[in-house]
């Protein structure tokens, strides 16, 4: 009987199957300004937004990477990112794509990278459409309570600037 209960499990709670509740899989985490999101994008070279990630605000921009190279289906050209995606790992998977990584190397790094700084400059694009996102309330403060409710408004958001951009040519 004694090697029986050893086998068994052992539930803690009333109900062991219900999902736990919280904020942990919302998306939502602390950073130095309290609860947030970083919302992660990848546009095209006009500046258009092809695909989107939200994680949690402490989460570091390399969690991101891989989903938003998923999303697409086409291998960039060049991929032109801030520090944050500096890795050794992101460089060689752009190599593999045959992309040219164009990323500003880190501080704390002892191989410097250069960049290209003409197609440099055209990462202002991508912080365009950030903002241009941000000058929507409900995107720039996280109302939403579920990531799948943030993500369908960053959505939203995402096809008004495609709109504007149609409408434009």
């Amino acid at each position: 009987m004694g090697l029986l209960n050893s086998l068994m499990p052992v539930f803690c709670s009333a109900q062991p199957h219900r999902p736990k509740r919280g904020t942990q899989n919302q998306a939502l985490g602390r950073s130095r300004g309290g609860f947030s999101t970083k919302v992660h994008l990848r546009v095209n070279a006009d500046g258009m937004p092809i695909a989107v990630e939200a994680t949690p605000g402490q989460a570091h921009d390399l969690t991101a990477y891989d989903d938003l190279m998923e999303q697409r289906d086409s291998d960039p050209a060049a991929l032109l990112a801030d520090k944050g995606y500096d890795s050794d790992a992101i460089r060689q998977d752009l190599r593999d794509r045959g992309a040219s990584p164009e990323i500003p190397t880190k501080s704390n790094r002892t191989v410097i990278y250069s960049v290209n700084k003409a197609l440099y400059a055209l990462r202002a694009r991508v912080e365009h459409c950030v903002g241009h996102l941000k000058e929507h309330r409900r995107i720039a403060t996280r109302y939403d309570k579920t990531e799948s409710s943030y993500i369908g408004f960053v959505l939203l958001g995402c096809l008004r600037c495609w709109v504007k951009f149609v409408h434009r040519a």
